[in-house]
């Protein structure tokens, strides 16, 4: 028997562990040096060809054959993003990598998690789909809008959740008066979670949204005169409801108003409408990079969390006890 069949066999009996790889693509390089910094190695080299009509190729400048692969790249629009990723697992599954793992920090298209109106798509299910296709075994990626969509995939999801490094920072924050609120009932769940293991009063606004999609009325539930409020959402977007929540909220009296966000989107007047609300602080974490600073914006990285939990993959070791406070229990 030839010494690299053999290497199959021990492989598959798990006598051999096989070459880990991380590799970045062009939306996350950053926070992938940040990861393989941490879990002590370097990126792989990758390189893209475009040509001039907007056509790309992605393809890896080194071996990959019988190697363990994780591709870090959050799907943010455009969807060349999204398409890059899959380019890059179709290319390391060409290659005969022995498993690829998609690491996604921000999933896009998960807003789009359900047919909330006639004649729509489900975006969220369809990139799941594709990915399958494409050959991922498994998805590691950050506090999904919705939770549901961890079903819609039939490999391995290990879901991270931002409280990990963010419950951390809210103690060293030292706030006396402390509530923790739910922009809007869909992410009352998330916040209780905050407000359970911190043990603070949770409060939430109600807002109707106008046909334009604007924000139309908006109430606070519950009481924040002279506290220190912290919001909790999965994803900063235009920015429009926390900075409406802020002003509300702090005409109620409330001391300081806070957000946390797993998740940077900040599109449209999102800087603009940051640095003019009476927010305190906005405080997420590097899985999309900003487009700009701004004094009001504090990043606090989340790479330690996906090194470990890559570690822990590959060791074939349960994630649980990575996580503070999770909506879940994980294996």
């Amino acid at each position: 028997m030839s010494s690299n069949k053999l290497s199959e066999i021990e492989l598959m009996k798990g006598q051999l562990r096989p070459p880990i790889k991380l590799f970045a693509g062009s939306a996350s390089i950053e926070i992938a040096e940040n990861i393989a910094k941490s879990f002590g190695t370097k990126l792989g080299k990758v390189d893209i060809l475009r040509f001039s009509d907007g056509e790309f190729q992605p393809f890896f400048e080194e071996t990959v054959r019988g190697a363990h692969v994780f591709i870090i790249q959050s799907t943010i629009p455009p969807t060349d993003n999204l398409f890059e990723l899959l380019l890059m697992i179709d290319a390391a599954k060409r290659a005969s990598a022995y498993k690829i793992a998609a690491v996604i920090p921000y999933f896009g298209f998960a807003r789009q998690d359900r047919k909330d109106k006639a004649r729509c798509s489900i975006g969220s299910k369809l990139v799941s789909n594709l990915l399958e296709a494409a050959g991922i075994s498994r998805i590691i990626t950050l506090d999904l809008h919705a939770d549901q969509i961890q079903g819609y995939f039939e490999v391995p999801i290990d879901h991270l959740y931002g409280s990990s490094i963010f419950v951390p920072y809210i103690r060293s924050l030292k706030l006396d008066d402390l509530v923790i609120a739910a922009p809007d009932m869909g992410g009352a769940k998330r916040s209780n979670v905050y407000a359970k293991f911190l043990k603070t009063p949770l409060v939430f606004t109600h807002k109707s949204r106008e046909e334009n999609h604007k924000i139309g009325e908006m109430t606070v539930v519950g009481n924040v005169k002279n506290k220190n409020v912290i919001i909790i959402d999965d994803m900063i977007d235009t920015a429009s409801t926390v900075c409406k929540a802020s002003e509300i909220m702090t005409k109620k009296g409330a001391k300081s108003v806070r957000v946390i966000a797993s998740h940077a989107v900040l599109s449209g007047n999102a800087y603009e409408n940051i640095n003019n609300s009476s927010l305190t602080e906005v405080i997420v974490t590097d899985s999309i990079k900003l487009k700009k600073q701004s004094s009001k914006i504090k990043i606090i990285s989340i790479a330690n969390i996906f090194a470990s939990v890559i570690n822990n993959v590959i060791d074939h070791k349960s994630i649980s006890n990575i996580f503070i406070a999770s909506e879940n229990n994980q294996d």
